[in-house]
């Protein structure tokens, strides 16, 4: 018969279950509660009981001996169920920890997980009572609740280090750990859609070729199916409804229970070829939604420290995430809990930056938006987190929540201006070109003002949400039906243009538009200053038949087609040959914003503007465009920048001309004086094949196709032009 596991005291910190190779420490934050348990679960899903003994600066703790990794436990929190107080204790309801670094099982919601009477649950029959959220609910809700697993932290990394690569050579790759190697022939069968599956030599052949730095992975925090996500039998695919900020989601790893080991063997072999790994974490809300929401884990542990309730009635919530709480980022607790698991994401698990969902509320005190918020001030003087990559989604739902430009120094900014802008440009919407100047060099209007530079500016055309590059000009109206919400769900200010036939066309003109369009909306992103983003799968032609909010989406829709055709062959070789055309270039990434001057004796200007007849742009050409038409003229010699040994670079001059208007237009090359006598052609996007290098000379005539984009090359005697060293 074994014998009763005992509890000492144990220790306040760590936070979390930490193993030592005698057993296990365990420790929880509540304020608030008059008792916790811990919770232990054998194989057969028996639960042990044992009171925490010890409470230290409001954390409880025991440690229990013999306990190895493995172990699956919950907590139990006593207190009192208040909710106009602000206070949710049930200790019927178990508890994930909200520091466990792995967790096993899904939320089974025909189990009474909710915490009050009268709650909802699938399967159930007949009318759905009125919830009565004041009276608790005093079932059992261990049986359809996830399970914390206790964790050994040892790998070999094999001296893995982060392969830092700076900004201005950037480029981001925005992808979902399955839907990238999910349908991929030359991925294993057993490792497709998982963390193996990404680190592949597969996709990372492609990732490179490609000219990918940087990956940018939708949430794996391990994530919760929002309740109603279940009950249309839909689950939540993106991931963006977090339970636990510690632990790698499950659902990629390729075999039960390795889903920390095989994250950290992804890391491994992407920093091994170069590649850095940023992840999208969601710490503006959890997965608990409002206060009709399941009670899983921080609600049931302490609700006031770590949600932020409304003044005027402590039974609800503020949100400004539209997805029913917000945290609480004026509480000290919560603010460690998200400073604890950002490190611990590098310290632990080797990633190499953040990009953070809804940020704006993160910054959120008073209620506004403030840019010297605690959040803020403690990133910014953590000796590891001041160092990573920092990428904010800067807006909310919330008054005053769009905040593009607006965040602190060492961040980087999803900049919807760019995206917008872009789209409604080659839309041929003339309106457009004073702002597109400014998209086109950094963005200065949103970045300067503030000491960033053109690096700020995370330029996107798709993204996750949204239209995919070819549904951009293929729809121009949603078709989400098969989300289950009748269509009503995802944007429908989509800036997107059709090409004159809505859906899937046959028109072999309308279809050779279409792929000239994606091809523009591709040449411009790589010849803008700042850091181009590429959504996973544009580079492909991807598909969702209109769906702009596949986020239940685990299927085809999602995943990506690696089975192409010529037309799809065709477009990723013009993808991956521009962006080979950017990295060899450093005139299109500049690490100054570009002032209109010459720079250190240079012969040309950082930037010059043409109009279609050749000449310089005035005032009034900015003021009264007549069409969506511009010229843009990089110089090459007038970089102002030096390499890490204080070398000055010095690169090719270029001139990328853009017409969007829907006719063809006469675009003359500037004049010999000073601007050159010759020019080579590098990117056609009307014919993607005679990027030839074929020679213009100055003040020649050239006709542009309507909705097209050249680049060319200033010819010039070799002049040591500039090469990365990546």
């Amino acid at each position: 018969m074994a014998q009763p596991l005992k509890v000492k005291p144990g220790r306040y910190a760590p936070l979390g279950a930490t193993f030592d190779g005698n057993g296990v420490n365990f420790a929880v934050y509540s304020e608030h509660a008059t008792a916790v348990e811990l919770c232990l679960f054998d194989e057969r899903g028996i639960e042990t009981r044992l009171p925490l003994p010890r409470k230290t600066a409001h954390t409880w703790s025991g440690f229990v001996e013999g306990i190895l990794p493995g172990q699956r436990y919950g907590y139990r929190a006593h207190g009192p169920f208040e909710p106009d107080a602000g206070l949710r204790f049930n200790p019927h309801k178990l508890l994930v920890d909200p520091y466990a670094r792995a967790i096993v099982g899904k939320i089974d919601y025909r189990e009474p997980v909710f915490a009050y009477v009268g709650a909802p649950h699938v399967g159930m029959a007949g009318t759905v009572l009125a919830p009565d959220e004041r009276e608790m609910d005093v079932r059992d809700s261990a049986r359809g609740i996830p399970k914390g697993i206790v964790v050994d932290d040892r790998f070999d990394w094999e001296g893995d280090r982060s392969p830092r690569v700076p900004w201005d050579d950037t480029i981001l790759y925005e992808a979902h750990v399955r839907s990238l190697s999910m349908l991929h022939p030359g991925v294993q069968d057993d490792e497709r859609g998982t963390y193996l599956g990404l680190a592949s030599p597969a996709i990372i052949e492609h990732l490179l070729a490609l000219g990918v730095t940087t990956v940018e992975l939708l949430p794996v925090h391990e994530a919760m199916d929002e309740w109603s996500v279940a009950a249309r039998s839909h689950k939540n695919y993106w991931g963006y409804s977090t339970l636990g900020f510690f632990a790698p989601d499950q659902r990629f790893a390729s075999r039960p229970g390795e889903q920390v080991t095989e994250f950290k063997r992804m890391v491994k072999a992407l920093h091994r070829a170069g590649i850095e790994v940023v992840l999208d974490v969601v710490y503006n809300h959890t997965c608990e939604s409002d206060q009709l929401g399941p009670t899983v884990s921080l609600r049931g542990l302490d609700n006031p420290t770590y949600y932020r309730l409304k003044v005027e009635n402590r039974a609800q919530y503020d949100d400004y995430t539209g997805c029913g709480n917000s945290l609480n980022m004026l509480h000290p607790q919560a603010l460690k809990l998200v400073m604890d698991s950002l490190r611990y994401w590098v310290t632990e698990m080797h990633v190499d930056g953040f990009r953070f969902d809804l940020a704006s509320t993160l910054a959120r005190e008073t209620g506004s938006v403030d840019k010297l918020s605690a959040f803020f001030d403690i990133i910014h003087q953590d000796p590891i987190l001041s160092t990573v990559k920092l990428i904010a989604e800067p807006w909310d739902l919330g008054e005053g929540g769009y905040q593009v430009g607006n965040f602190p120094v060492l961040w980087t900014e999803w900049n919807g201006r760019y995206r917008d802008t872009v789209r409604r440009f080659w839309r041929g919407e003339w309106w457009t070109v004073p702002d597109m100047g400014y998209r086109l060099t950094g963005s200065s209007d949103l970045y300067e003002d503030d000491g960033r530079h053109p690096h700020a500016s995370i330029n996107f055309i798709t993204a996750h949400d949204g239209f995919t590059l070819r549904d951009l000009v293929t729809y121009e109206k949603k078709r989400n039906e098969a989300n289950g919400e009748e269509n009503r769900d995802g944007s429908d200010d989509n800036a997107a243009w059709n090409c004159g036939v809505e859906g899937e066309a046959d028109d072999a003109t309308i279809r050779e538009l279409r792929a000239r369009q994606q091809r523009n909306f591709w040449l411009t992103l790589m010849v803008s200053q700042g850091v181009p983003m590429i959504t996973s799968g544009d580079e492909l032609g991807k598909t969702q038949r209109g769906n702009n909010n596949a986020f239940v989406q685990d299927n085809a829709v999602s995943w990506l087609d690696w089975e192409l055709d010529d037309d799809r062959k065709a477009l990723l070789a013009f993808c991956r040959a521009t962006a080979a055309l950017r990295r060899r270039h450093p005139v299109f990434r500049r690490n100054k914003f570009l002032k209109g001057e010459r720079a250190g004796g240079s012969e040309l200007k950082d930037v010059a503007w043409f109009h279609p007849e050749g000449r310089e742009m005035n005032m009034l050409d900015w003021q009264e465009p007549k069409r969506a038409a511009i010229g843009l003229l990089l110089g090459g010699d007038a970089l102002d920048w030096q390499d890490e040994d204080g070398t000055p670079i010095v690169d090719d001059s270029f001139l990328v001309l853009f017409n969007a208007s829907r006719e063809a237009i006469d675009f003359v090359l500037p004049a010999p004086e000073p601007w050159g006598r010759r020019w080579s052609l590098r990117a056609d996007t009307s014919e993607p094949g005679r990027a030839d290098g074929r020679l213009y000379d100055a003040s020649a005539r050239l006709r542009l196709v309507a909705c097209s984009a050249v680049v060319f090359k200033r010819v010039l005697p070799e002049r040591g032009s500039y090469r990365p060293s990546r």
